[in-house]
């Protein structure tokens, strides 16, 4: 009898393999393990069991597996359940969302060892230089790997070399399996145990006489121990482990002498694993008072999770929703569940982590993509055994892949947001839609927060799909921010503009910075400009391999390409006509900075865009910084947005808000809207009242006058009206086809081959195929194909369909080499 494990593959290859198992294997092996396996040419992949069984493939011999890496599974059956769904809707590989959801250090890739044959004879006269020099570093040492040979040669492309040597008989390539995942070990130090005794120690005193550095080493060893004990902390001997590090710090000395009191046996050393993320205890014991609207917004959400599965909290902002969710966690806690919560960005993670630690101290643990690899998989193996410190999973969008043990309630924060959806690569998933669908696997409740909700949701909610909870009240009775409109083109006219800032905008400023208030400055656009033109022929500098001009940054004087990271040094004059005549048009969160640098240059400028914010503890340091007022004014993109929470700000400038009202993207009113409602939402949060100034060419346009009156459902109503004329979400389910080639005329022709095809089998609406705004990024020319599906039709089937059609699509030679993505749901 044979025994055979289905298994996903980490490649964008939308079936399961079928492997072979012994029997041994088959009786040990269950669905969640890793297995190596062996696929392609000669390369070894970690694949994941998703299937055991005894059905014999019939298209192909199914090959051996090469060992199994876990001794239990380290993945879910309802993960795997919920990776399938997750390929079906978004219609995406399968290996794909394996390998999106695997933390890396988890998917072991194979890598080429190169060696010489043993028995083979050289004749070094009949090898190339290149040859020569591989074979010669080979009787150095005895295997080198594909990045050791390309350094060697100097060359990128070095396998048409290492096949000569193959077929000379000289060289053999093996595959060998790396596990990248290594455990912290903390080097702890104690006392020999000779020295433990009374005598003992007066014998050590002796020996360290003249070894003064050494004596003080020990002393402070002693001290260290001492102080440790008082607090109760107790291991061997009496005292608890002390690392070397906390040693030479307090003795102020060096590991060296550490080194040499190990080497006469003083000491003795030893290792511990631990946790590279700790977090401490909790510092609150207080309890949580909520408000009157609080507390009734929170009996109506436990009152609504008894008859429906999702429940919107539509609450203003500063309402104190975090609250709310705050008390919910506590009472899922008591239960034994655990809770995921989701937000849209990193640096919302870092301000939130500190309030929930002070209430559930280590309970909590953090899942981002700013984590190290090591630090990733720490948190996976604390969700699967439910261990105490992962009780509360927050997250950006990546944390919906964990492991859950026990899922009882998800909280998606700012549920409208656009970051919960991936872009690029595969799978392009909506976190908020991924997390009800994985809550209904595990039967848990999904509480979707936002001051300004999707349209869909809020439609979904309307329509009684959802549970609805309204707080129309800010915390503490906090009035709503003053919002005022200032007309550009007046104050133009009038010239009472200084650089991009209005005089009532500044008047402002200096009064919030009089009284030792802050002040928050929005622009969604990072860089200095957006582009450089010649006044006297009107050239702008171009990406060489995008069709989008290139953005001037004046820190680094260069001109960049926001898509593919081309840059040029500025240039002094005109590329077309060498005219000297340069100036900047249009402007950036740099420009900005520098402009109040002049303006008020006594006072602390920061920006955060994604410039500043680039390494692991970027996000952490501004709004740390900004927080402890070392910071006057803030300067920023859309991550300002999100919802932080600084108690000193009360001014907050929308620089210019017509750049987001005129975007070519059929939501562009409801983002804008979204977008100023919650950058005004940062004023005012304490006992002050806040105020909002709005520079803007069009302050009469219906979306700036519905964020003034602070009027969602003015907005709601509006947009829905043109939804369902325009055949768009959510009376629409929206599918975008993006085929991606570098040859213009093929790319035109293949997809206008794909928009006929589609056009004659699809009863629906199909526009296309259309040039995008950027019609060629990185070289590629890039035409979209959309598809509408009205709700009355099977989405699932309509899927299929064109998923055939698809597949036609890849069979024609000619159109093979033509990239086709397909978004679903994409915005």
């Amino acid at each position: 009898m044979q025994f055979f494990v289905e298994v996903i593959l980490p490649l964008s290859l939308a079936k399961t393999f079928t492997y072979s198992v012994s029997e041994t294997e088959y009786h040990y092996i269950k669905k969640g393990m890793r297995v190596t396996v062996p696929f392609g040419k000669s390369k070894i992949y970690t694949a994941l069991v998703i299937e055991i069984h005894q059905n014999q493939p019939t298209l192909y011999e199914a090959k051996e597996i090469h060992q199994i890496l876990d001794e239990k599974p380290i993945v879910t059956e309802i993960q795997i359940a919920h990776w399938q769904w997750i390929a079906s809707y978004y219609m995406c590989a399968i290996g794909d969302v394996y390998r999106g959801a695997m933390p890396s250090a988890l998917l072991l890739e194979s890598e080429t060892v190169i060696s010489q044959k043993t028995d083979s004879f050289v004749d070094e006269s009949l090898l190339s230089d290149e040859e020569y020099l591989v074979y010669e570093a080979l009787q150095h040492q005895s295997s080198l790997k594909v990045q050791d040979i390309m350094s060697i040669l100097n060359k990128k492309n070095i396998f048409p070399v290492i096949q000569k040597l193959i077929d000379k008989n000289i060289l053999v390539l093996q595959e060998e399996i790396l596990e990248s995942y290594k455990p912290k070990l903390v080097r702890y130090v104690r006392l020999h145990s000779k020295y433990e005794t009374n005598q003992g120690l007066s014998e050590l005193l002796e020996t360290l006489k003249s070894a003064n550095k050494q004596k003080e080493i020990v002393l402070s060893y002693f001290q260290l121990s001492a102080s440790e004990k008082t607090r109760g902390e107790v291991g061997r001997s009496g005292a608890k482990p002390i690392t070397v590090k906390k040693l030479v710090e307090s003795a102020n000395s060096s590991a060296a002498i550490v080194k040499a009191l190990i080497e006469k046996e003083i000491f003795e050393e030893y290792f511990l694993q631990e946790d590279r993320v700790n977090f401490l205890g909790k510092t609150k014991e207080a309890q949580l008072q909520l408000s009157a609207a609080q507390q009734t917004a929170f009996d109506e959400i436990k009152d609504s999770f008894t008859q429906k599965e999702v429940c919107l909290l539509h609450g203003v902002t500063s309402s104190g929703k975090t609250e709310i969710y705050i008390k919910l966690i506590e009472d899922y806690l008591q239960t034994g569940k655990q809770v995921l919560y989701l937000l849209p960005e990193i640096a919302l993670t870092t301000q939130l982590v500190g309030r929930l630690r002070e209430y559930f101290g280590n309970k909590v643990a953090v899942f981002h993509s700013k984590y190290s690899n090591n630090e990733r998989v720490e948190v996976w193996n604390h969700a699967l055994t439910n261990s105490e410190k992962a009780q509360i999973i927050i997250g950006a969008r990546s944390a919906l892949f964990l492991p859950f043990h026990n899922l009882g309630f998800v909280i998606v924060d700012e549920e409208h947001e656009q970051t919960f959806k991936q872009i690029d690569p595969a799978p392009r998933y909506h976190a908020r839609d991924g997390a009800i669908v994985l809550a209904n696997f595990h039967k848990a409740k999904v509480l979707l927060g936002s001051a300004t909700p999707s349209i869909e949701t809020y439609f979904n909610a309307k329509s009684e799909k959802y549970g609805a909870v309204e707080i129309s009240e800010r915390y503490g009775n906090v009035m709503m921010p003053d919002i005022e409109l200032v007309d550009l083109k007046d104050k133009y006219f009038r010239k009472k503009m200084s650089g991009h800032f209005s005089d009532t905008l500044i008047d402002e400023i200096t009064t919030a910075l009089s009284l030792g208030e802050q002040v928050i400055l929005f622009q969604n656009r990072r860089g200095y400009s957006p582009l450089l033109e010649c006044m006297t022929c009107g050239h702008v500098p171009q990406c060489q391999q995008c069709d989008v001009s290139l953005t001037y940054h004046k820190h680094k004087n260069q001109l960049r390409c926001h898509y593919c990271g081309y840059s040029i040094a500025k240039p002094t004059h005109c590329h077309s006509c060498s005219s000297v005549d340069l100036t900047t048009k249009g402007f950036g969160t740099e420009q900005i900075q520098l402009e109040l640098t002049e303006l008020f240059p006594t006072h602390k400028i920061g920006r955060m865009d994604q410039d500043t914010t680039r390494g692991k503890f970027g996000f952490e340091k501004i709004i740390d910084s900004f927080k402890n007022r070392e910071i006057d004014i803030l300067v920023g993109t859309q991550m300002l947005a999100k919802g932080l929470d600084f108690d000193n700000v009360t001014l907050v400038g929308i620089m210019n808000a017509d750049n987001m009202l005129f975007h070519p993207d059929f939501r562009a009113f409801e983002r804008s809207f979204q977008m100023m409602t919650q950058v005004s939402g940062r004023a005012g949060r304490s006992e002050k009242r806040g105020k909002v100034i709005i520079q803007t060419y069009n302050p009469d346009h219906n979306t700036i006058q519905h964020v003034t009156n602070n009027d969602y459902v003015g907005m709601y109503a509006e947009q829905l009206y043109e939804r369902q004329m325009y055949k768009y979400p959510p009376y629409f389910k929206l599918i975008k086809l993006t085929l991606k080639h570098r040859d213009f005329d093929k790319l035109k022709e293949g997809s206008m081959w794909l928009y006929q095809v589609m056009q004659q089998n699809l009863n629906m609406p199909v526009l296309g195929p259309e040039e995008p705004p950027i019609s060629r990024i990185r070289n590629e020319y890039i035409r979209t194909i959309m598809v509408k599906i009205p709700l009355n039709l099977s989405i699932g089937s309509t899927k299929k369909t064109i998923q055939k059609m698809l597949n036609s699509f890849e069979a024609v030679p000619q159109y093979r080499a033509i990239r086709v993505t397909v978004n679903v749901d994409f915005y």
